[in-house]
């Protein structure tokens, strides 16, 4: 409930810092100001936090506390004869509440990142791909630009 308050009240930010740059009215449609703007709308801004702190997580560029929490498919022995064994996908931990435990950050994480196609996740440095994850994320924000 929290998180749903949080998301509209930065949507509604966003929006109207949109609006004030391009002094639109209240009543003008925000989606090509924000394409024109080239950002991401909150959701999809979330997932690149989100994205950008897996692959740190991956690297070794982030606290220790934060990596210990992903385990990526390769290490399970138990999954060595899936086809999923030989990609780079994190293992989604199971929750028992959804409504606490899939926003937890393991589970979150191993979701957004495994959402990413390969070519993203693939990169080896850390400028390069923020680039190549706004872009696909912008490209399903806004499918149309």
């Amino acid at each position: 409930m929290l998180i749903e308050r949080l998301r509209c009240e930065l949507n509604r930010l966003l929006n109207a810092a949109a609006r004030l740059i391009f002094a639109a009215s209240k009543y003008d449609h925000v989606t090509p100001l924000l394409c024109d703007l080239h950002w991401l709308r909150v959701p999809e801004r979330i997932d690149f936090k989100i994205a950008v702190l897996v692959y740190r997580c991956l690297h070794g560029l982030a606290p220790a506390h934060l990596s210990t929490e992903l385990q990526s498919v390769k290490d399970m022995p138990s999954r060595q004869r899936l086809w999923s064994w030989s990609s780079d996908t994190l293992a989604v931990p199971t929750s028992r509440l959804s409504t606490v435990g899939d926003q937890a950050f393991p589970v979150i994480s191993a979701r957004v990142w495994n959402a990413l196609p390969v070519d993203v996740i693939s990169l080896t440095t850390l400028p390069v791909f923020k680039r190549l994850l706004k872009t696909e994320l912008f490209s399903q924000s806004f499918p149309d630009a």
